[in-house]
């Protein structure tokens, strides 16, 4: 097998990529990269340089990839170690820039390491894992960190000596409901009365939502809805959000069909709010939202039950509405855990963070315990 590291996805073209990564759940898809990419949001300037891993057989055929990044800072990762980052400052110590496998902006559990279909996985991931590692060794790079993994993926990797640190989301799943009803009817009597109140809420507003999936969107709507993202991202934090209007524009017309949008409509039918979601096959992820008016429980209709309604109706298994967020427990999210590995070059600082990490993965997993009794389900 031979490695190589390339410093822009525009280095293979979309067909190779895909044919490795599939084209099935939306964010290692070579459109989706090459969307960031082009509109300037994982470039070296932004903190994010590509440094995507290719493993070729001795062929010359591609087997498998990695989305990797050169990352110059934890911004829009979802998986916080700015307190390792300080330790390292603290003693002198470069800890940027480090090796990253993640979907930036994108807390979205997926495929990490991609394989070619009947390639010999195990062996692949211990060749791949073993080229990072190398990597970061002759280049002097702290660390390396796979984030948001798969589970299998994530013991593959614990197996060949990387740390996993668990975390946790809320996500809800799909019992084969035949409706938004049937999906209640599942709930304890006082929480269900408690949702449809917040879904009444929105009649009274006289507030209209609609859905539209990607090919319907049209150039307009597209213009308002980054405009909602970009002013909720500065009322929240300060700046208008990690991504371009291009970006949207971009994915708009190479992958339209993954993307669904919920917008909302005040008594005047003017558009206030979106909710832009991505889908794959069997789930639907929530990425960003926005609006230009604060209504009551209208976050929770465009960004959750709008989402549950289209994955009953359309049969997805499993709706992945972002990171964080224990008020959507009550709302029939179960919480989950989450996985990402990582690898520290320098010993000492290994052996800190892996004591750390002990230690915050049993915190994690009572932390979960403890929430899924707040689950708003009858008690069988």
């Amino acid at each position: 097998m031979q490695v190589s590291f390339i410093n822009s996805i525009d280095a293979i073209t979309s067909a190779e990529w895909n044919a490795i990564a599939g084209t099935d759940y939306p964010f290692t898809r070579h459109e989706f990269l090459q969307a960031l990419e082009d509109s300037g949001a994982t470039t070296r300037n932004s903190g994010w340089q590509a440094h995507h891993l290719l493993i070729h057989n001795d062929s010359g055929e591609l087997i498998a990839l990695m989305p990797l990044y050169l990352k110059y800072h934890s911004y829009g990762e979802y998986i916080f170690d700015w307190a390792w980052a300080d330790a390292y400052q603290r003693h002198n110590i470069a800890y940027y820039p480090k090796l990253l496998s993640a979907i930036p902006y994108t807390p979205a559990t997926g495929p990490r390491l991609c394989f070619e279909q009947n390639s010999n996985q195990e062996a692949i991931t211990q060749f791949a894992m073993a080229a990072v590692i190398n990597e970061a060794k002759e280049k002097n790079i702290s660390s390396v960190h796979v984030l948001f993994s798969e589970q299998s993926q994530n013991q593959q990797l614990q197996q060949l000596g990387l740390n996993t640190r668990l975390s946790s989301q809320f996500h809800w799943f799909n019992k084969d409901y035949q409706d938004f009803n049937d999906f209640l009817a599942d709930f304890s009597s006082r929480k269900r009365k408690n949702l449809n109140k917040e879904r009444r809420a929105i009649e009274q507003q006289n507030l209209r939502l609609e859905l539209i999936e990607g090919p319907d969107i049209s150039a307009d709507v597209w213009e308002k809805f980054y405009y909602f993202y970009q002013l909720t991202y500065a009322k929240r934090s300060g700046h208008g959000g990690y991504l371009e209007q291009a970006f949207f524009e971009q994915i708009a017309k190479t992958m339209a069909e993954h993307l669904v949008l919920v917008l909302a409509y005040d008594e005047n039918n003017q558009m206030i709010a979106g909710a832009l979601n991505f889908r794959s096959s069997d789930t639907l992820y929530g990425r960003y939202w926005g609006c230009t008016e604060e209504k009551e429980f209208l976050h929770f209709e465009a960004c959750y039950y709008q989402g549950i309604e289209y994955c009953i109706a359309n049969g997805l298994k499993r709706f992945d509405p972002g990171a964080q967020g224990e008020h959507k427990i009550q709302r029939g999210f179960t919480p989950i855990t989450t996985y990402s590995n990582h690898w520290i070059l320098d010993p000492k600082f290994s052996q800190a963070i892996n004591d750390f990490l002990q230690q915050d993965n049993n915190h994690t997993k009572e932390y979960i315990k403890q929430v899924s009794e707040l689950l708003p389900f009858k008690k069988l």
